[in-house]
């Protein structure tokens, strides 16, 4: 019999009720975000972070423009929300696109390392600035609910293999 990290068929409606606001709030943010990658406001704000990144400063605009690059990751992202939303018709999608989510916000949560003034000027580490720190920051919270719907999905799965 297939085993989990946490008992099934116990949870508490308050668990019940986070797990659904965390898969689809993730959802929500992916979707909507991915979206807005294809404005231009949104495409050349996302052009400060990823062209001041060692791993993908290569891409734009030496091989595509900002714009195309950043249409680029709106559709990984929606691409992603949508797959993690498919859960209640396959935990083995979800999975798959939480396990790319949380790629995603890997990446982005090394912008902390190479984008500029991410620490507040006259303090430093570990003060973040407001922008662009502490909006990079909060990718370590998508990056956990990511994870953690990855490992639900997979145990899903699972079980409904045996």
């Amino acid at each position: 019999m297939a085993t989990t990290a946490y008992p099934t068929g116990t949870d508490t409606p308050l668990q019940s009720i986070g797990a659904g606001v965390l898969r689809y709030g993730l959802v929500i943010i992916l979707v909507g975000v991915g979206a807005l990658k294809f404005t231009a406001y949104e495409s050349f704000a996302a052009a400060g972070f990823f062209l001041n990144s060692p791993l993908l400063s290569w891409i734009a605009p030496d091989i595509v423009s900002v714009r195309t690059f950043s249409g680029f990751i709106g559709v990984v992202e929606i691409t992603l929300g949508l797959l993690i939303a498919a859960r209640p018709f396959s935990a083995r999608i979800s999975a798959l696109g939480s396990i790319g989510a949380a790629f995603v916000f890997l990446l982005t949560l090394t912008f902390v390392f190479s984008t500029p003034d991410v620490w507040q000027p006259g303090y430093g580490f570990p003060y973040p600035s407001p922008d662009p720190g502490q909006f990079l920051l909060k990718d370590l919270i998508l990056l956990g609910a990511a994870i953690w719907t990855a490992g639900e999905a997979l145990a899903a799965a699972r079980l409904t293999k045996t």
